[in-house]
Formats: C-alpha cells, sequence, structure tokens
C-alpha cells in the first residue's frame, strides 16, 4: 500500500523495516559495489545454461523508450518531441532471450543513435566481447559518423 501511495521514498519505507538510514546505507553499499549488476549477469549465464545456450549471447537487440516524467522530474527530464511528451528516455539492450545487458536513463529528447555506440560497448564489457550480432531498428542503422564504429564492432540486421 506505501509504494502505491508514495512511490517509496526512503522516509516512507514501511515500518517492520529498518530506520530508512539504515536501509540507504546499505542500499548505497551494494550500488557502489555493483552487486545488482552481479545478480543479474549471474542469472541471465544460469538461465542461458539452463536453456542449453552458450554463457554469453553473440547477439543484442538495442532499443529505446521515452517515459513520461512527474512534474518532481524537474531539470532531469527533456522533451521527445516525436512522442510530444516531456520525460526521459530508456536506452536498453537485451539478447534474443530477452534478458537485460545494459541500460542507459538520458532526458528525452537524446537520440537512440547517439547512445546506442556507449549501451553497445558497454554489452561487449558485460559479455566479455561475445556479441558479434546487432539487430537494430531503422533509426539506429543511419549511416552517420557517430555510427561508424557499430559496422566495424557489430553486424548490424
Amino acid at each position: 500500500m506505501s509504494l502505491a501511495h508514495t512511490g517509496c521514498p526512503w522516509r516512507y519505507l514501511p515500518r517492520d523495516l529498518p530506520p530508512w538510514v539504515t536501509v540507504y546505507q546499505q542500499w548505497t553499499r551494494w550500488r557502489d559495489a555493483r552487486v545488482f549488476e552481479a545478480i543479474v549477469h549471474n542469472l541471465n549465464v544460469l538461465q542461458r545454461l539452463l536453456l542449453e545456450r552458450p554463457a554469453t549471447p553473440s547477439a543484442v537487440v538495442p532499443n529505446g523508450r521515452t517515459l513520461q516524467s512527474t512534474p518532481e522530474s524537474g531539470h532531469r527530464a527533456g522533451w521527445a518531441g516525436t512522442r510530444r511528451r516531456k520525460g526521459r528516455k530508456v536506452h536498453m539492450a537485451v539478447d534474443t532471450l530477452g534478458q537485460l545487458l545494459s541500460v542507459v536513463i538520458t532526458p528525452a529528447n537524446e537520440q537512440e543513435r547517439a547512445q546506442v555506440g556507449g549501451l553497445c560497448r558497454h554489452v561487449q564489457e558485460v559479455t566479455g566481447q561475445t556479441v558479434t550480432v546487432g539487430f537494430v531498428d531503422q533509426g539506429t542503422r543511419e549511416k552517420r559518423p557517430s555510427m561508424r564504429w557499430l559496422s566495424t564492432a557489430l553486424t548490424c540486421k
């Protein structure tokens, strides 16, 4: 109930949890130690092995989505003219099983093709350079200087 009512700011955590300061400090320790990334990576590897697939993917699907912001977003939000909404853009990359490999969050006015380079570089870092194919939409396939690296790093389909 408290999550639906408040969006769960730290100070409104349920009473059956430790004080919010304690929870926040532990969360920041885990965030700084990249514990959540390690958990996601290990679960992805486990699922791939259970499906008798290689532990690391060879293909990636990068894409983005605009999420509408609340008034509290302030300067962090941007105007996405094509979507006609103010908000944030989530740029993400998944493997062919739909498992999350990388996420970048920017103001909504950031172009997908400007972010896909860093996104795919992070995917290569996470997977140990095993990704060779990228399934991208038409906006990402454009022949622009910011996209030249993609043709050398991945085969776009």
